[in-house]
Order: structure tokens, then sequence, then C-alpha cells
């Protein structure tokens, strides 16, 4: 009985033993693993405090990346507005030269014409009025004999109701049918005391609707085949001007300084040297 007891005992001693021995030996890895543990932790903490760093920086520069874009679009808004307020100012100076014109026009038309001729057979110099009041000069005159050319044809009625219906439109603002009417005038009658006239205003017409190109050529057929026609000097004026329109500058100072050179004290060697000293301090 006593051996039973004492083996029952010892055996209780050993189950102790075993499970002191357990605790010894879980216990330091416990105190191992804890602080493993926290390190995993703070590394993950750091991690995620560097990656909301990162993503502050990069929306920040996307911020900076907008601001720049829109500075970038601001300026150029201001760079369209100021070339569309040249162009409504270069438009406005266009009308108000073509009314200006006009208005002289008128003015004259008002004034008494001792030949009876019709009010629209005037133009801004008097060469239309000038040509339909008196007979064409004789072969043998002295301006016939220095020109080396024929004077043109006067008017006769129908030529003027021609002319007269195209530029009625012209005064009406309705340039596409002043722009025809001038061209018809000039194919049917291509040699008459308002041929020179009709060429100016049908240059007038496509200058005012920005047709550079033709209204160029129209300026350069009056210079040619009238060059001592009193519109000539607005001709001229009017085709450095289109020069100008066309980027040809070298070709527009040489014309606008001949306009200086050959009409000097005139309205349109005044405008002329207006421009060449715009021209001037623009470079």
């Amino acid at each position: 009985m006593k051996q039973i007891l004492a083996k029952r005992f010892m055996a209780r001693i050993g189950t102790a033993g075993a499970i002191a021995s357990a605790v010894l030996f879980v216990g330091p890895l416990h105190a191992q693993n804890s602080p493993l543990s926290l390190a995993d932790r703070v590394a993950r903490l750091e991690q995620q405090a560097q990656n909301r760093d990162q993503s502050g920086t990069s929306l920040v520069n996307r911020l900076q990346q907008m601001q720049s874009q829109m500075q970038q679009m601001q300026g150029q808004i201001e760079e369209l507005q100021h070339q569309l307020q040249d162009l409504q100012d270069k438009g406005k100076a266009q009308y108000v030269d073509l009314d200006s014109r006009i208005g002289r026009l008128e003015h004259a038309s008002a004034s008494p014409n001792p030949a009876g001729q019709p009010a629209h057979a005037a133009s801004t110099g008097g060469a239309a009025a000038a040509a339909t009041a008196s007979p064409p000069p004789a072969a043998g005159s002295a301006s016939a004999a220095s020109q080396g050319t024929p004077a043109p044809t006067p008017a006769n009625a129908t030529m003027q109701a021609a002319y007269g219906a195209a530029f009625k439109s012209l005064r009406g603002g309705d340039y596409v049918a002043a722009s025809r009417g001038f061209r018809d005038y000039i194919q049917k009658y291509p040699d008459t005391s308002l041929t020179p006239n009709a060429f100016y205003w049908l240059g007038e017409s496509y200058y005012v609707t920005q047709n550079y190109p033709v209204a160029l050529e129209a300026f350069q057929h009056l210079l040619a085949q009238f060059p001592d026609s009193e519109k000539a000097p607005d001709a001229r004026l009017k085709l450095g001007y289109t020069q100008l329109e066309l980027k040809q500058h070298a070709a527009a100072e040489a014309t606008l300084k001949s306009v200086v050179a050959k009409y000097p004290g005139t309205k349109a060697a005044s405008l002329a040297q207006e421009r060449l000293r715009r021209l001037d301090q623009a470079h």
C-alpha cells in the first residue's frame, strides 16, 4: 500500500515537473514573440504614414500642374482676346474709311451738276464727273499725246445706270451684289470714264470683306490700265494696305513710299505717311 502511494506521489511530482518545464519553455518564446509583433506593427504604421506622405506630395504636384495649365490657358485667352480686339479695330477702321469716302461721294453728288449727269456718276476724286461733264480731248491734244493712250469713252445713260446700281448696293452694305455689279460693268464697259471707279470700288468691296487677294488684283488692274486716273492715288494707297494684310511687308512699304513720292500733298500721301510711321514704330 505504501509503495502504491509512493508511486502515485512520484507520478504527480513528475507531471507537475513536466508542466513547470513546459511553462518555463513557453514563457521565453512568448517573451520573444511579443516584441517582434510590436515591431511589425510599428513598421506597418511607418509604411502607412510614408504612403500618406507620398499621396500628399502627389496631390500637391497635381495641383501645381493644374495651376500651371490654368495660367497657360489664361494667357492664351488673353492673347486671343487681344487678337480679336485688333481685328475688330481693323474692321472698324476699314468701315470708317469706306463710310467717309462714300460720305464725300454723297456730298459731291448733292452739288449742282452742270452736265446733268446722275449723282452716282461722281467719285471721291471727281474723276467720273469730270469725264462725263466734258467731251474727250482731241486726238492731237497735248494731254492725249503725252499719255500715249486714247481717253476713256464718256459713260452714256445705260453705263451710268449699271454703275449706279452697283454703287447703290455698295452704299447699302450688300458687298456681294456690289462686287458682282462692278465686275459686270468692267466686263461690259472696259474703257469708259467710270471704269477706273468701278475697279476701285470693286477692290474696296473685297477689301472690306477681307478678301484681300481679289482686292489686290482689282487695285493692280486699275493702276495698270488707268495710271493717270484720279482714282490712282487712292488705289495705290489701298494696294499698300492690302499688301500689308497679305503679309507682303517689303512690297507694302515700297508701295506706300511711292504714294508719298507720286502724290505729295494729297490725302492719300498723308495716310501713307501715317501708316509708314506706324510700321516704323512696330519695328
